[in-house]
């Protein structure tokens, strides 16, 4: 008899706690854990799964196993353990008026940026070459990089349009200097528009090494606790990757955290339109799911002072958290001041609650009625309550206006409220319906991961005239259902989520951008 492998562990590691989860083939949790995130996240990772499986009276039954990480977003923001990179750019000779990296923070640059050289090649829209690929140069590039830089990012004029340079490019540059040489290529991790996709390909091979620390820990921790699963990490639109392309494609994993809070609120409550908040202990993101899945950004995103172009959840985020620190002049009348600082992971030992010195959100929350069960109120005798008032007065204030950003128009929609430090927000909020704290809702993120389904996109430019519209559109549908099948969704239960057409009236033959998504539950 086959053996039944019907859960799915979940792990979400953030800024001060980390995640887990254990669901079953309904969509039910079975077990849940929420543990502090460690100065080495491994750690904290490998505390939460031991938790939770200690709870399981069969692990045999567990078949997949989904991570959500904060690892290449945190390198990225604190300059640490990032790769030297070579870039090569094929555009020329149209490309020349910008280098690579020109607008990143200098530290960054500094930190990142090996040879960077710009050669013949490259594509118009249509896939009509710019100039032939210039591959003596990219030999005696290749050569110049070796023992210099760790990994090599290659990008291409419109190379989602047309692969073929930048896949000529990569075999040269493994030829000459063999496989120890990572390649990243554009067209794997942007979208259209040269500079930002050239952006996020240099970070994603600047994240190529903190990467494998990651997968190899996951894989490390699951094979040492015995767990015979296949494995995934999340991406920043709230699907999934497998571990082995997660080692490939780091930069697609960042911003996966708030993503992961968002679809775990959606199924929790069973709700498809609504504002989310995830507050965590750190700092809260709010975003609008729609559909079911969170709206995308249309904008450059940054991330870490770069502008880039994959794909990221349209998001504001404060430094709003449980840990956030309340400070107050000491006079009767004086102001009182919140964040953005926080304790983080600290606030279960520096909170004034829990004997700690640090007057933090968590405290205020306490005194004021809306947390319990977290800490010791008599231990918060001595804060005055003009205090709390006036932190938690801004803390509804902040909330409140984050919402009206986000909210696409006037009509009132449900606020959900998922996260650690969801015992912050008010019951009540003018403009919207109503407040909904999901069940379950301090593991969202967790959850999230664990029913995470896989995805396929493309983002092409077709040409109307040429053939028709309606057969570049369901072209482009079919592209984007084998691209959600290969990454392991099932073949009957794909399903198209999301068509976008922007006419390209600058271009001649009828140009029109489309973008596509396929999402579907895993293969068994």
């Amino acid at each position: 008899m086959k053996e039944m492998k019907d859960l799915r562990l979940g792990v979400d590691v953030g800024g001060t706690n980390t995640d887990a989860v254990v669901v079953d083939g309904n969509g039910h949790i079975i077990v849940e854990t929420k543990t502090a995130t460690t100065p080495d996240p491994i750690d904290g990772i490998i505390d939460a799964i031991t938790t939770v499986i200690d709870q399981i009276d069969d692990t045999s039954r567990l078949g997949k196993a989904m991570l959500g990480t904060t690892h290449p977003t945190n390198a990225i923001i604190r300059r640490r353990d990032l790769d030297r990179v070579g870039v090569l750019r094929l555009a020329a000779p149209s490309s020349l008026g910008v280098r690579p990296s020109a607008n990143w923070p200098e530290d960054l640059r500094d930190l990142v940026i090996g040879r960077s050289q710009i050669i013949e090649g490259g594509f118009e829209y249509d896939g009509t070459p710019i100039a032939p690929l210039d591959e003596d140069t990219i030999r005696r590039f290749a050569g110049e990089c070796a023992g210099d830089v760790s990994a090599v990012a290659v990008s291409c004029a419109f190379s989602p349009a047309c692969t073929d340079h930048e896949l000529q490019a990569a075999a040269i540059i493994e030829a000459e200097c063999g496989a120890d040489l990572p390649v990243s290529l554009s067209h794997t991790v942007g979208s259209l528009g040269l500079l930002e996709r050239e952006n996020a390909t240099i970070l994603n091979a600047s994240l190529l090494t903190v990467a494998r620390r990651v997968v190899n820990g996951f894989r490390d921790t699951l094979a040492d606790l015995g767990l015979d699963v296949e494995s995934f990490l999340t991406q920043n639109d709230g699907t999934l990757m497998t571990v082995e392309e997660a080692d490939r494609y780091p930069v697609l994993t960042v911003g996966s955290g708030p993503t992961n809070s968002m679809r775990g609120a959606c199924a929790l409550a069973k709700l498809t339109d609504a504002l989310v908040i995830d507050v965590g202990g750190t700092s809260a993101d709010i975003g609008i799911l729609v559909n079911g899945f969170p709206r995308e950004s249309t904008a450059a995103v940054e991330v870490g002072g770069v502008r880039t172009n994959f794909r990221m959840p349209d998001l504001i985020s404060v430094g709003l958290g449980g840990g956030t620190i309340v400070r107050h002049d000491g006079e009767a009348d004086g102001d009182v001041s919140v964040g953005p600082d926080s304790v983080g992971y600290r606030v279960i030992s520096d909170a004034m609650c829990m004997g700690g010195p640090t007057l933090t959100l968590s405290d205020v929350s306490l005194a004021m009625g809306r947390l319990d069960g977290f800490g010791d109120p008599s231990l918060l005798g001595g804060v005055e309550n003009e205090i709390c008032e006036a932190a938690i007065a801004w803390v509804d204030e902040r909330i409140g206006v984050l919402g009206e950003r986000m909210k696409a128009s006037s009509t009132p929609l449900p606020l959900m409220a998922v996260g650690g430090g969801a015992h912050l927000v008010p019951a009540e909020l003018a403009g919207f319906s109503e407040v909904i704290w999901p069940p379950h809702h301090s593991v969202a993120n967790a959850f999230g991961a664990a029913i995470a389904e896989a995805a396929g996109s493309i983002d092409k430019v077709y040409s109307y005239d040429a053939t028709s519209r309606e057969d570049c559109l369901r072209s482009a549908r079919e592209e984007a259902t084998d691209a959600a099948i290969r990454a392991g969704a099932n073949a009957g239960e794909v399903r198209i989520t999301s068509v976008v057409e922007i006419p390209m009236t600058y271009v001649p033959g009828g140009g029109c951008r489309v973008i596509v998504k396929a999402v579907g539950p895993l293969a068994a």
